[in-house]
């Protein structure tokens, strides 16, 4: 089992940055593929991105592509999203998640994954 830990939410105005923190307890990090994940008001949680076991795979739904950025420290057992030209919509609370995984495969779904962190909030200003 992993305990999964967010940080690094906040109040940014449109056109700035944030890195997002997961940090994972356990001596295993480097056996679980990890995703980030948004929920916004009224809204479905959505997947945002994710990246296979030693980082060698990162996968991104649209709309984030080549403004966020995910990645991995698995001696340190944690793993960031790098978000950059934040707009208003991507305001919301950004999930961390974790599954086990034996291969490189994407894994895009809610229930594809395990293990869930409370969440941070991101707030984008217009």
């Amino acid at each position: 089992q992993v305990q999964l830990v967010e940080s690094g939410g906040g109040l940014v105005q449109a056109g700035g940055s944030l890195r997002l923190s997961c940090a994972a307890s356990g001596r295993t990090f480097s056996s679980y593929a990890m995703g980030w994940f948004r929920q916004a008001p009224g809204k479905e949680r959505e997947f945002v991105a994710s990246i296979t076991r030693y980082g060698g795979n990162t996968y991104y739904v649209d709309s984030v592509k080549g403004r966020f950025t995910i990645s991995r420290d698995n001696a340190k057992s944690t793993v960031y999203l790098q978000m950059n030209t934040l707009k208003p919509e991507d305001t919301a609370v950004y999930y961390c998640a974790a599954r086990q995984s034996i291969d490189e495969r994407p894994w895009y779904a809610v229930k594809d994954y395990d293990y869930w962190g409370q969440g941070t909030q991101v707030t984008v200003s217009s």
